[in-house]
């Protein structure tokens, strides 16, 4: 699986303005909904919030990739987005989180939501990457790296 196959390309947004974590969420959330026609944004936004109650999904070295699984969506969609002040997310490593992954998949499908969330870490291992990618402000330089790095890896 590639970023791509999930990734809206019109859902990346490389200036978040949020400052906290539910911020980030619902700024992603209200992206997602306009683009993927997604009428119920208080239950994407209630299942991801629920989902960080478990435990964050700031999984260090500035990334974090809320997610969550409701039937508001008929399949695996996700955004993108750039917090360049970083946003205290409860990341693992307790470091602000500036690169967003945001993913949400049906109720019923596990196979493909844990591979793209296997896909996104993987891809985000790369420091050069990450980096890259803080320092960028356009959307579409945004995507068009993400599409390059996920060329390059199997």
């Amino acid at each position: 699986m590639k970023i791509v196959d999930f990734l809206n390309e019109k859902a990346v947004l490389a200036n978040l303005k949020a400052t906290t974590k539910e911020g980030v969420i619902r700024e992603l959330v209200d992206l997602l909904a306009k683009v993927e026609g997604i009428k119920n944004k208080e239950e994407l936004v209630r299942v991801l919030l629920n989902r960080e109650a478990l435990g964050s999904t700031g999984i260090g070295q500035g990334v974090g990739i809320p997610h969550g699984k409701t039937n508001v969506v008929k399949e695996l969609v996700g955004t993108f987005g750039i917090c360049h002040q970083g946003v205290n997310f409860d990341a693992l490593d307790g470091e602000p989180v500036y690169i967003f992954f945001l993913l949400v998949a049906p109720e019923d499908s596990a196979g493909p939501h844990l591979k793209a969330l296997a896909r996104i870490s993987r891809i985000l291992k790369d420091k050069y990457f990450r980096e890259s990618l803080k320092q960028m402000t356009d959307d579409k330089a945004v995507l068009k790296l993400i599409r390059e790095e996920d060329a390059k890896r199997p």
